[in-house]
């Protein structure tokens, strides 16, 4: 199947596949759940969210879903897959656990996030069930993220430099985009794409 080669690949990653930055010993838990489906016509896809515009943080920011771990979750995976359920409704009895893929580190928030790499078997609709913090789910194909046409990289006020992504009139950067690069290498998906074009992160999605 289409995704045995990054499955295998995955498997055996390590952090620097992912993040130059160095995984501290201490830091805040939290999981994000990198969920791939298949639609017929479009093949494999990623579900994302987008946040709310009104929020104080990640204001209109494209993410997947997840969040902090809390005391009751058993792991990463309870946590991946928790918040999935909060906030945009997903059946956890319809996805299928993969892997875990190394623990990442963001420095702004400290936050220790482990991606849970699953297939989602059974597919179903779903949507923001927490409207003041999700305006959006989406499910990106891998087909158009891969196309060089939609690849970028964004410069933030900060002087950060990272790849980013422009699909179905979203904007993917930051942490999630720096995964879905990653995932892009290790599936063998990625194509040779200009780097060298860099754009200002639009003022809207300065909150980090």
């Amino acid at each position: 199947m289409w995704f045995e080669p990054l499955l295998s690949r995955a498997r055996d990653s390590e952090r620097q596949d992912f993040t130059r930055l160095e995984t501290p010993s201490q830091g805040r838990p939290a999981a994000v759940l990198v969920l791939f489906g298949e639609e017929p016509e479009q093949g494999p896809d990623l579900l994302v969210l987008q946040r709310d515009a009104r929020m104080r943080t990640h204001a209109g920011q494209v993410a997947f879903p997840g969040g902090a771990a809390d005391p009751e979750d058993a792991d990463a995976t309870a946590t991946a897959l928790r918040e999935a359920e909060e906030e945009v409704g997903l059946d956890p009895s319809s996805v299928t656990v993969l892997t875990a893929l190394p623990q990442l580190w963001i420095p702004v928030s400290d936050f220790l996030v482990t991606p849970v790499l699953a297939w989602w078997h059974k597919p179903h609709p779903v949507d923001t069930t927490s409207p003041d913090e999700v305006a959006h789910v989406a499910r990106l194909p891998v087909q158009e993220l891969a196309d060089p046409a939609n690849r970028l990289r964004v410069k933030h006020p900060s002087g950060f430099i990272g790849p980013a992504f422009q699909v179905k009139g979203m904007l993917v950067w930051g942490f999630t985009a720096g995964v879905i690069s990653a995932l892009l290498d290790l599936g063998g998906w990625t194509q040779p794409w200009d780097t060298s074009r860099v754009e200002m992160l639009p003022r809207s999605q300065f909150s980090l």
